[in-house]
């Protein structure tokens, strides 16, 4: 069977860690690393015991079948065993699936207003909500870094910092265009408009992933400006980067403290870097397939939320719920990110297989 071919490598690798960890001749640094390997990969080998025993128990089983008396106790047990086998098989099977090593950090959510006018800028605002909800359920902390408003109410461009446990491994197929139909409030007639935003997850960068030299940026301060021109600070608190080798630009005004506009500017620098990096690295290793959930292309539609219908339809696994004032308060969002995950790992497996 393929999967047992798949075990023993794993096997002999925990093995080793835990020789080479118990004869203390590592280093600081290299004990650590190898410790985390070591727990990543002990939950996956105690399912392969449970799972080689279980094999094991079904022979002995059937072996004592051979023994009238102990016939029909011998077969009891070989169906109990048999009936997880594929439980086992499943759980080994997607612990063996490549890990993403940006699934466990926080994310940088960024929202913008797309085709729509003021009616894009305000279903901007909602997803926002949408998002900070799904976050409060999650146990997750929501810092908005930038917002940039419009003059009711909705956001041109947000952008916000999400931590907690496996952010990004849970938001990460938010990425694309969000399409809204719907009613605006500015409507006399009832006529039914689309408008869209646009939603980028970007998995936080460490200081190891990404080194930014000095004389690759320019820093420029300026005075902030509110919402309508109206100035909220009279000094130059705002910056603006430019990250010259690739031409990206961040630029922060929502703190009063230039120190702080700068932080905040350079860890989104950082972030987008690193983003860039990741996509440059999965467009090499993927140049001959596209996965259906993962791809990560922003300006793909992914998803619509109908008004009218109360509908929710993500494009990608042709999913409809009738739920969408839920969805939006965030509380029934895992009803959409739940199957996509299962999506992914279920492409991902056959790409184990073929």
């Amino acid at each position: 069977m393929a999967l047992h071919n798949k075990l023993a490598p794993l096997k002999s690798k925990y093995d080793e860690l835990s020789a080479l960890m118990s004869e203390g001749k590592l280093s600081g640094e290299e004990f650590s690393r190898m410790s985390r390997e070591y727990a990543e990969l002990s939950p996956i080998i105690e399912t392969i015991n449970e799972y080689e025993a279980a094999l094991q128990g079904i022979e002995d089983a059937e072996e004592m079948m051979a023994d009238p008396e102990m016939k029909d106790i011998a077969q009891e047990e070989k169906y109990a065993l048999e009936k997880r086998i594929p439980d086992l098989e499943k759980k080994i099977q997607l612990a063996l699936i490549p890990k993403d090593e940006a699934d466990s950090r926080n994310a940088i959510l960024e929202i913008r207003a797309g085709t729509g006018g003021d009616e894009a800028a305000l279903f901007a605002g909602d997803l926002l909500a949408m998002y900070k909800g799904y976050a409060t359920s999650q146990g997750w902390r929501m810092e908005i870094m930038e917002a940039s408003e419009n003059d009711i109410g909705g956001f041109k461009e947000v952008i916000a910092e999400i931590n907690g446990h496996n952010v990004f491994a849970n938001l990460k197929f938010e990425s694309g265009v969000h399409r809204v139909q719907r009613v605006p409030k500015t409507e006399s007639g009832g006529r039914i408009h689309t408008s869209a935003a646009t939603v980028a997850v970007l998995p936080e960068a460490e200081d190891v992933d990404i080194q930014i030299h000095d004389n690759d940026l320019r820093i420029d301060v300026y005075r902030s400006q509110g919402c309508g021109g109206q100035s909220v600070n009279t000094t130059d608190s705002a910056v603006r980067i430019t990250h010259l080798p690739t031409g990206l630009v961040v630029a922060i005004q929502d703190e009063k403290s230039q120190h702080k506009n700068k932080a905040k500017a350079m860890k989104i620098l950082q972030t987008r870097l690193y983003d860039l990096e990741r996509q440059r690295l999965d467009a090499e290793r993927s140049q001959d397939r596209k996965s259906q959930v993962g791809s990560g292309d922003r300006s793909e539609r992914i998803r619509t939320y109908n008004f009218p219908q109360g509908r929710v339809t993500d494009h990608r696994i042709n999913l409809t719920l009738y739920k969408l004032d839920e969805v939006l308060a965030g509380e029934s969002l895992s009803d959409i990110i739940d199957p996509l995950i299962s999506e992914d790992q279920a492409s991902k497996l056959a790409e184990l297989d073929g």
